[in-house]
């Protein structure tokens, strides 16, 4: 599995034009795209970054979606307003809460 973390950095007056934007790639044609396993969307509280998690099968999945002229030209209308820092990242570790800490209800 693969992890595409993009950050994107953006006036806030355009911020919920960009999460409109990715919001509509990801539903209307990553989303179906063989190999997409989940995507999380992200907005800053000052309105600045909107960042996109999304993890795929295997990087050949993530390049062929990028091919697809459907999403391709939503990705270039964002960025004639947005400007984007791209990375793919492997999983290394997850962690959670251990049981009984903060937020975690103890077991009975």
């Amino acid at each position: 599995m693969i992890t595409i973390i993009n950050v994107f950095t953006v006036d806030p007056p355009n911020q919920q034009r960009l999460l409109d934007l990715l919001a509509r790639a990801t539903n209307e044609f990553v989303r179906r795209a063989p190999g997409f396993v989940s995507s999380t969307l992200h907005r800053s509280v000052d309105g600045s970054k909107v960042t996109m998690h999304a993890q795929w099968r295997s990087i050949e999945d993530d390049e062929a979606m990028r091919a697809d002229p459907g999403p391709l030209l939503l990705f270039k209308e964002a960025l004639t307003f947005a400007r984007f820092d791209p990375g793919m990242y492997e999983v290394v570790r997850t962690f959670s809460p251990l049981e009984g800490s903060a937020g975690t209800p103890p077991r009975r």
